[in-house]
């Protein structure tokens, strides 16, 4: 099919939801995407934080093509090698005390599932969450989202879900008490501008969660996975090494198979009975193939290490270029923010066929690639920003 034919074909059948660039993707490897036209173009987008080891990565490949000649899918009902394999290899990524792996099927998913384990485990149903923060589009996630327009999105909301302000810890004191089932953070704010907090205001989270009995949850569904060259922002030095009750996973952690994940401390886990959490597809054979690659490649290729080396690349283009003001994240999840608005410099990076991302921030541009892309191909980026 013809990009054009793509373009109706989808206008004609698909439900409109989403603004689309005039682009059909049609093949990937590595950090490049080609249209069905046959253009080729630079990805330091990845799908939403989704590619984290680029495009068609040959070993994740393999690993499904592999997984899915062998058996496709069996349900929770059954033990599965690749599932147990999946889970020890992430518990043993974690930082301690996370110690067990509940397997879903997306973000908003893990989301929902963690803010269920704190009000199982506490007995309680109030959730604190923060300004400008994102959490998906389920019921009980965007209700716990107060960014823009999804909030009301998603009324009716589900009662119970409290705001207080990123970086603040006046503003914590102020709505986190004894009826406080939990706290669930963003610990990098992505869509908002790829916003960041002080290690001190983690560790002042974490105490106040201790004294009123609340559980902690990060929201690491674009931090988690190495992107921020950290296995994990819990317990990072970013965090003050603080490590939460629960973290949550997703986009790079099956790269490009759908997957999300709740990972909790034992005293979390002490609290979930049979039938308290449940899931058709999580945990299926092939998603979970795709985890195994996943980390595997992650580990073995040092793209951890790799990750922080893309930041300081990025930072030193951008360090080069009059029209940046600063740069935000970590890793390969950061946010370029310009004296004026970013959309004409998004506009012209994609007119160069380099694929980025904007943010509920005008002026932040934000730029998620691949672990393992190459200082060649930032250095494409950064000649194109000089220009």
């Amino acid at each position: 099919m013809t990009s054009e034919e793509i373009f109706t074909t989808e206008k004609n059948f698909q439900l409109s939801t989403y603004s689309k660039l005039e682009l059909a993707i049609v093949r990937g490897s590595g950090s490049w995407v080609w249209t069905s036209d046959n253009e080729k173009y630079l990805d330091l987008y990845g799908g939403h934080a989704v590619c984290a080891l680029g495009h068609s990565h040959p070993d994740v490949a393999t690993a499904i093509s592999e997984q899915a000649q062998k058996l496709m899918f069996y349900s929770n009902v059954v033990y599965s090698d690749v599932r147990a394999k999946a889970a020890e290899r992430l518990v043993s990524v974690a930082p301690i005390p996370l110690s067990k792996a509940f397997f879903c099927n997306s973000g908003t998913e893990a989301n929902e599932n963690a803010m269920r384990i704190a009000r199982l485990a506490t007995g309680r149903s109030n959730i604190v969450s923060f300004a400008k923060g994102f959490h998906g589009r389920t019921a009980d996630s965007i209700s716990a989202t107060f960014l823009g327009k999804y909030r009301t999105l998603g009324e009716p909301n589900v009662p119970g879900h409290l705001e207080a302000q990123f970086g603040d810890l006046e503003s914590i004191a102020s709505v986190i008490d004894k009826e406080t089932a939990g706290v669930l953070i963003e610990p990098i704010q992505s869509m908002a501008g790829v916003r960041e907090a002080s290690p001190e205001f983690f560790k002042q989270l974490r105490a106040k969660c201790d004294e009123v009995g609340a559980a902690l949850i990060f929201d690491e569904v674009q931090t988690g996975v190495g992107r921020t060259g950290e296995w994990f922002f819990a317990g990072s030095e970013a965090a003050g090494g603080v490590v939460p009750d629960i973290v949550t996973l997703a986009k790079s952690l099956g790269s490009g198979v759908p997957v999300g994940a709740c990972l909790v401390s034992d005293g979390m886990a002490a609290s979930i009975k049979e039938n308290d959490l449940g899931t058709t597809f999580g945990g299926g054979m092939i998603a979970m193939a795709a985890v195994n690659a996943t980390l595997d490649v992650i580990a073995r290729d040092g793209l951890l290490a790799n990750a922080k080396n893309i930041e300081a690349w990025i930072r030193d283009a951008c360090s080069h270029c009059k029209a940046v003001k600063a740069v935000h994240g970590k890793g390969c999840l950061l946010g370029v923010e310009f004296e004026d608005r970013a959309h004409p410099h998004y506009q012209k990076l994609l007119d160069a066929k380099i694929l980025t991302g904007m943010s509920s921030d005008p002026s932040v541009l934000r730029l998620l690639p691949p672990l393992n892309v190459s200082e060649d191909e930032i250095k494409l980026f950064a000649e194109v920003l000089s220009a």
